[in-house]
């Protein structure tokens, strides 16, 4: 059963059985949102991009996202860049595999991002949702819909973060500006 998490509301990663989860996927899907025009409605491309920023002690060590797409330890993989979305029908149009076992011990928070990386704004876009899910057996555990459009180009998503000998995910959902997860630093280190 999926939990719809609201800004700053956080879920344990365990699984319903008590255990640890190993494997998760964030998944990001979107369609353009349709424009109307003086010859009817008309949707343009969208490259929304998907990134994965690892900390140590609230220090960025390795990314994960389209031009490097395996973490150094290889614990995290990006799936491969989709640059124009889907039907936003639920399907992930990228994704980010996080192998939670082979994460480093000094690897405490990853960080999920998302960008506009032809820079329109989150207002030209629709059905945009992050989500977690179980990769070991696809179910999903939890969703973050972005809601209301906004003239923003990027969104701190989201993150998993060590507690105790376990993960935790929460839901951050602060928009920001940027083409890059470089840009977005600023606004992902009060969150750490």
């Amino acid at each position: 059963m999926s939990v719809n998490l609201s800004k700053g509301q956080g879920i344990s990663l365990q699984k319903a059985d008590g255990g640890e989860l190993s494997a998760v996927r964030m998944g990001l899907g979107w369609q353009a949102a349709p424009r109307r025009g003086l010859f009817g409605s008309r949707t343009r491309e969208v490259d929304l991009d998907a990134s994965a920023v690892l900390f140590a002690d609230k220090q960025p060590v390795d990314v994960v996202f389209f031009r490097h797409l395996v973490s150094d330890d290889g614990s995290v993989r990006h799936t491969g860049d989709n640059l124009v979305g889907g039907a936003g029908q639920g399907g992930d149009d990228e994704a980010i595999l996080v192998d939670l076992q082979r994460v480093p011990v000094h690897i405490d928070q990853i960080v999920f991002t998302v960008n506009s990386f032809t820079g329109q704004t989150f207002a030209e876009v629709q059905n945009a949702f992050c989500r977690i899910v179980d990769e070991t057996n696809g179910q999903e555990l939890a969703r973050y819909t972005l809601t209301g459009g906004g003239q923003y180009t990027a969104q701190i998503m989201a993150k998993v973060h060590r507690v105790g000998g376990g993960w935790q995910m929460t839901a951050v959902g602060t928009p920001a500006n940027g083409r890059t997860f470089q840009d977005l630093m600023p606004t992902i280190l009060p969150h750490l």
